[in-house]
């Protein structure tokens, strides 16, 4: 079972891809796949600029890994309330070769920050989002506090409380 795991962060330590990373090695009979959104990066989108180029190939290539996917396990960077300008230029450019961008895949939507909402506002609106794009949400997890409750150097959820909710998450819905 294939499972593509992303952060919605271009950061190259980006907190969320370590969660989604984390979360998708959590799946039993799972061949993961870690994508990282600075291998998807392009021009910032335009309708402009697409009838000047047409469809974007890093786009189409993003597309094409969605595709692979059974599952997907997206953990969201929450950038003022809102989703990374990275994830959504991918998003946006993808969006226009494909209407429901995720396919209609199993996705176990996530988020965390270094805050105590945990990206909870991002969530929120992608949880409203993304069905209307092919997102199918099976379940969503916000971790709050990523630096006190994640271990960096083990790779893990640190709190076994938070971490034994998102273990049940994973077992009840997928």
């Amino acid at each position: 079972m294939k499972i593509i795991a992303f952060g919605g962060s271009n950061s190259q330590h980006s907190i969320n891809k370590k969660l989604a990373a984390y979360a998708a090695n959590q799946f039993e009979n799972g061949e993961v796949e870690v994508l990282d959104l600075n291998d998807f990066a392009m021009p910032l989108f335009s309708v402009d600029l697409e009838k000047e180029i047409g469809q974007e190939p890093k786009a189409l290539a993003f597309l094409k890994k969605i595709s692979e996917a059974a599952i997907l396990v997206v953990s969201l960077a929450e950038n003022n309330g809102n989703y990374s300008a990275a994830f959504k230029n991918v998003f946006d450019w993808a969006s226009r070769i494909e209407k429901d961008v995720f396919q209609h895949k199993p996705m176990l939507l996530l988020s965390t920050s270094p805050g105590p909402r945990g990206g909870a506002t991002v969530s929120e609106i992608a949880r409203n989002a993304f069905p209307r794009y092919g997102g199918d949400i099976k379940a969503s997890f916000s971790l709050p506090s990523f630096n006190t409750n994640f271990d960096v150097e083990k790779g893990e959820i640190s709190n076994e409380e938070l971490k034994t909710n998102l273990l049940n998450l994973i077992h009840s819905n997928f």
